[in-house]
């Protein structure tokens, strides 16, 4: 599903540069669940917006469900983001002002989709995390746990080919982390390609694979005791 040869990437905030990544190599399988760890600087926040499509490496290749992302368009790349992509992040990143089911539907909104098949779309992916009897609500109106639940269902609306999570669980306390992370643990037993960041150990533990960056490089990785999980049959990997 990804698959990246010798990526960089390098900053220069003045006339110094800075290594944020420094020719990373890696392959991460259809339907796989991994974790990416690491102290604050090694590069992990820049390899998901690499791998998110938000940035461009300074050098190496990147391919996504087979295609090499430096070779297509802007318009090819938005379509990449908004179709091959889900995105959840620590602070939900939901619109105040609309209710979770008009949250849900941007993605689909910004794809053209008519408003009779975005709602329900949207109502399916708002069951499917447990949000359905709230769908009328506005952020405001929710805890930071059905907020998370929301951005994850906005994120599934489209059935991307691999979700992306950075930091899911950080503003979340113990017991409601449980419950994200169930649904994680779900999604992938629906075959979904899930690459999670996260300082937390046990929220790590959760995936199948854990690889951790330094400066800029992987360190190491190892397999977790939820790597033998069997991924749900009838689904493509």
């Amino acid at each position: 599903m990804i698959r990246i040869e010798n990526l960089s990437k390098i900053y220069r905030p003045d006339t110094l540069p800075v290594r944020a990544l420094d020719g990373i190599t890696l392959s991460i399988k259809p339907g796989e669940y991994v974790a990416i760890m690491g102290p604050s600087g090694s590069g992990k926040s820049t390899f998901m917006n690499l791998i998110g499509c938000l940035d461009k490496p300074t050098s190496g290749s990147y391919w996504l469900d087979g295609k090499e992302i430096s070779q297509v368009t802007a318009d090819e790349l938005a379509f990449i983001r908004n179709q091959k992509i889900g995105f959840v992040f620590q602070n939900f990143n939901l619109l105040p002002r609309m209710t979770a089911l008009r949250n849900v539907e941007l993605p689909m909104l910004y794809a053209g989709v008519n408003k009779l098949k975005r709602r329900e779309l949207a109502r399916e992916a708002l069951e499917r995390v447990g949000m359905l009897d709230r769908l009328d609500h506005r952020p405001t109106e929710l805890s930071g746990g059905q907020n998370q639940r929301v951005a994850i269902a906005r994120a599934l609306v489209n059935h991307p080919k691999v979700l992306l999570a950075d930091e899911p669980t950080g503003n979340l306390d113990s017991r409601t982390s449980e419950e994200i992370m169930d649904i994680f643990t779900n999604l992938h037993k629906e075959a979904t390609t899930i690459v999670l960041v996260t300082h937390e150990p046990d929220i790590a533990q959760n995936s199948q694979r854990i690889i951790y960056f330094h400066d800029g490089v992987i360190e190491r990785e190892e397999l977790t005791s939820s790597s033998e999980i069997t991924i749900s049959e009838g689904r493509q990997s």
